[in-house]
């Protein structure tokens, strides 16, 4: 049984919570660090694209840089999502493949499992949808994606602890016209968030859920990053993450 390294809840900007998903996956490869689960979140607000996605065609670019809202590109696929700072807990998973199942979906189930855990401690039933969703109340209420690279899998996801669902399409690029009253009125008949829920549930009872989940049945440790991933990502999140050419590449 591997031993897992548990970062806590920590801030970053878009480029370098990117970047450190991206270090620690190499450092992972390369035996330098043993499997890792962080939790993050980022600062300032952010739009992340999928890594085939169009930024032009998905993202009101000028207005996140009007607002001060970041944009990156991940190198897992899926579509954009909005990162509220104060509105939601992002995780990574970061570990040999082969600790997980070869399928997507049923890698896809044993991570959400333990989100969908998390949820149950903090008093909120909640399921998993393939492919990668988790469903409370009948309604999305976290967000996955994978990618596996070089013998290792890169799950990193949100749990949406409260929504702005005005200010997220306003930087997604929904047609104007459709950011109606009514439109607002469906998007928030499919998601919901911890406080829509339960009001009662705070941010750092959400975060303790989500590492005792996480970390069940594992033998694990809380550490930090290493100076090499740390270097690493300070690299990667300047020449990659925060540069144009990777963030507008399609």
């Amino acid at each position: 049984m591997p031993k897992w390294r548990i970062i806590d809840l920590s801030v970053s900007n878009a480029a370098m919570n990117m970047a450190l998903d991206e270090a620690i996956s190499e450092a992972v490869r390369r035996k330098e660090s043993v499997p890792t689960i962080r939790f993050y979140k980022w600062l300032p607000s952010a739009v992340s694209i999928g890594y085939f996605q169009s930024l032009k065609d998905e993202v009101d670019a000028e207005l996140c840089k009007k607002t001060g809202v970041d944009i990156v590109r991940r190198r897992t696929g899926g579509g954009a999502v909005y990162h509220d700072s104060n509105g939601e807990i992002t995780y990574s998973v970061i570990a040999p493949e082969v600790l997980f199942p070869k399928g997507i979906t049923e890698s896809y189930r044993l991570i959400c499992g333990w989100i969908a855990n998390a949820l149950g401690k903090a008093g909120i039933a909640a399921e998993f949808k393939p492919i990668n969703d988790i469903i409370a109340g009948g309604k999305k209420i976290s967000g996955n994606a994978q990618t596996r690279r070089n013998g290792i899998l890169l799950q990193h996801g949100t749990i949406l602890y409260k929504l702005d669902i005005a200010t997220m399409f306003s930087l997604l690029k929904v047609p104007k016209e459709k950011i109606s009253d009514k439109f607002i009125a469906d998007v928030k008949q499919r998601v919901t968030s911890i406080i829509d829920i339960n009001p009662q549930v705070t941010e750092q009872q959400l975060k303790d859920a989500l590492i005792a989940a996480f970390t069940e049945g594992k033998e694990f440790e809380f550490g930090a990053l290493t100076e090499n991933e740390k270097a690493a990502a300070e690299k990667l999140a300047k020449e990659r993450y925060a540069a144009d050419e990777w963030n507008y590449l399609r």
